[in-house]
């Protein structure tokens, strides 16, 4: 049976590196600091990227873009769960799930915030969520970086990634521990958490016999968790318009994947389309849905 552990909020670990290089909640941030203050956070002039608004650009454009997005917050009641953030001298990878309320209907959306920054501040910020949970579908997002062939990706996050553009089943369930869990970007139902279901969802992703190949941009690898910035262009035979995202993987004790956080907004063809499976095989376990070591 898929393991019952709380996975609600940052890990010890991730506490400790966060004190290490200090860094403010993204969107608490956007909440609750005034706009001078943000302003202030930039080592130069604001440079965003996010789904739904695209780029932001200068200190007139971002202003106007947090008030946007603080009153977009505040009327869906938004309450914001923190899941895991991943510091580094250079740059955070932040996660959090938000939970908001659209036609009286509360839903989750996972987003992951990546924040690049020298000794005066931040430089430039990535964030990555779908659209699903928003607007019940899907919107291309091109790619935000280039491909970097120097990344050489480690241990069993390595092997996942060389599984996944291979389209090798086994070799992507030998990357995960027996009770790992494996999150969609729409979040919510779309959990799947042990070796069966696992299986289930990796076997619909290769339904037509090829992979999905990574055009990987960067690498941010503490320890523990590993992020990687991404491109993709096709999904399995079917050539794809290239789309952003990132994903986060998190090591168990066994050094095999106990996480997948997967941020992207892409439509899958047809026969990989998970949307059928909620609900039809087992659910991941009460408060797993963000995943946490």
């Amino acid at each position: 049976m898929p393991s019952t552990r709380e996975v609600s909020s940052p890990t010890n670990d991730a506490r400790s590196r966060a004190t290490e290089h200090p860094h403010v909640p993204f969107y608490d941030g956007v909440l609750h600091r005034t706009t001078d203050e943000l302003v202030a956070w930039w080592a130069d002039s604001p440079d965003l990227d996010e789904p739904r608004g695209g780029r932001v650009a200068g200190v007139d454009r971002f202003v106007r873009w947090v008030q946007e997005t603080r009153r977009w917050l505040t009327d869906a009641d938004a309450a914001i769960r923190p899941v895991y953030v991943l510091v580094t001298p250079t740059r955070t990878v932040e996660e959090v799930a938000l939970n908001l309320t659209f036609d009286g209907e509360r839903r989750e959306l996972p987003v992951a915030i990546v924040a690049e920054r020298d000794g005066r501040g931040l430089t430039s910020v990535r964030i990555y969520h779908s659209m699903w949970p928003i607007t019940g579908g899907h919107e291309v997002r091109g790619p935000l970086l280039a491909r970097d062939a120097r990344i050489v990706i480690p241990d069993a996050v390595g092997d996942y990634q060389r599984a996944l553009a291979a389209g090798d089943l086994e070799g992507i369930l030998g990357a995960y521990e027996d009770d790992a869990v494996a999150r969609e970007p729409a979040g919510g139902p779309y959990v799947f958490a042990g070796k069966k279901n696992l299986r289930h969802i990796y076997s619909l992703q290769f339904a037509d016999g090829a992979g999905i190949p990574l055009q990987h941009c960067t690498m941010t690898d503490d320890g523990t968790a590993c992020a990687l910035e991404y491109y993709v262009g096709s999904w399995g035979h079917t050539a794809i318009e290239p789309q952003a995202g990132v994903a986060v993987y998190e090591r168990g004790a066994s050094g095999k994947l106990a996480f997948a956080r997967i941020y992207d907004d892409i439509d899958p063809p047809a026969a990989s389309d998970s949307t059928a499976s909620v609900g039809a095989i087992d659910a991941a376990p009460a408060g797993r849905a963000d995943g946490d070591a």
